[in-house]
């Protein structure tokens, strides 16, 4: 059954009739558009919706873009990435065209249908179990990225993504972030598994429980990397130190503190600023580079980096009210002309 919202012509952006790539509103609204036609090109294999009667292709052609390549799963044969050239038209003087990507990378997230529920759920779990990394869907995203920054350059491509698709993006972005290689990201509701901190209402309790954790957290990492190397970890080099190589890439994370999959993001941030101005930024800036569940699964044996942890990024948060989670939750937001959007940039020092 068809939604209101698969329809570009309904809900999309038709506000963006043209696009200023200078503009953050219209970047931001484009990646978005981007990825909510991805999970239509999968609703269409779904509901065998093809041409001429196929809802997805409005969803990039109204911004010049060509489909050049769907991802699919290798599991459920699901449709779950999709990579588009923009294509301008002859370009006039109201267009910036010097921001704009050759190549956008996009990924959808969980879709609650028969077809593709049980595998994106699968996917889901290995987020939560920090194992993402060791999937065939994201060794099919990162074979994909890797192959188009290598032909065309880190600086021509866009990665983009929401829900499990944001935590897609955001591992294939970290993983070439390791080797230098620096790709724009826009990343929509990425998860950020934590207990709900940033809903708790009273400021004092809320940063009193973050300390906590904090105090907790370095402690035990400090502990864990000196029974490793019998060195303190305070004590590495950017040279050596994976989460200080990682902070020249700088993600956009678009985030709603009414979603409990996302909004820790904010706390996240938020903490790490405080605690630098109350002069114990040398605990945080340990604890932040480690979570709980990532300890322990290390201290079993496991190979494991908890996906939402990154040393800087653009973070945007929508303080728009929303009616209930599948509003906070849902892409459509990301492209609201009214959007009121608070932005700060986070630099990892």
């Amino acid at each position: 059954m068809e939604s209101e919202r698969e329809h570009f012509n309904l809900s999309g952006p038709l506000h963006l009739t043209f696009v200023d790539w200078s503009n953050a509103h219209h970047r931001r609204s484009v990646a978005a558009s981007l990825v909510q036609g991805v999970y239509i090109l999968e609703r269409d294999r779904q509901l065998k919706r093809e041409h001429p009667i196929a809802l997805a292709p409005p969803w990039w052609e109204f911004f010049h873009f060509k489909l050049l390549r769907q991802l699919v799963d290798d599991a459920d044969h699901c449709t779950f990435g999709a990579i588009y050239e923009y294509r301008p038209p002859t370009p006039h003087g109201h267009q910036s065209l010097d921001a704009s990507p050759r190549y956008v990378i996009a990924f959808r997230g969980t879709l609650t249908k028969a077809e593709s529920f049980a595998r994106d759920v699968e996917l889901d779990l290995h987020i939560i179990r920090n194992g993402l990394h060791e999937t065939s869907r994201f060794e099919i995203a990162i074979q994909a990225v890797r192959n188009m920054v290598a032909s065309v350059g880190d600086s021509n491509v866009w990665l983009a993504g929401h829900s499990l698709g944001a935590a897609m993006a955001m591992l294939a972005g970290k993983t070439m972030a390791k080797n230098g290689t620096f790709v724009p990201a826009f990343l929509f509701n990425s998860p950020f598994l934590s207990a709900p901190i940033e809903r708790i209402k009273d400021k004092r309790v809320k940063h009193g429980i973050r300390i906590a954790s904090s105090v907790i957290t370095a402690g035990l990492a400090f502990a864990s990397k000196r029974n490793y190397n019998n060195q303190q970890a305070d004590s590495r080099s950017v040279a050596t130190d994976p989460f200080a190589a990682l902070s020249s890439w700088v993600p956009c994370v678009f985030v709603n503190p009414g979603d409990p999959i996302c909004s820790e993001y904010v706390g996240y941030f938020e903490h790490r600023k405080k605690m630098d101005e109350i002069g114990i930024g040398a605990i945080e800036k340990l604890a932040t580079q480690n979570s709980l569940g990532g300890l322990l699964m290390s201290a079993m044996g496991r190979d494991s980096e908890a996906l939402h942890l990154i040393p800087s990024a653009v973070l945007a948060v929508n303080l728009s009210p929303a009616q209930d989670f599948k509003e906070a939750h849902g892409i459509h937001q990301w492209w609201r002309p009214d959007l009121q959007l608070q932005s700060n940039i986070y630099k990892y020092t």
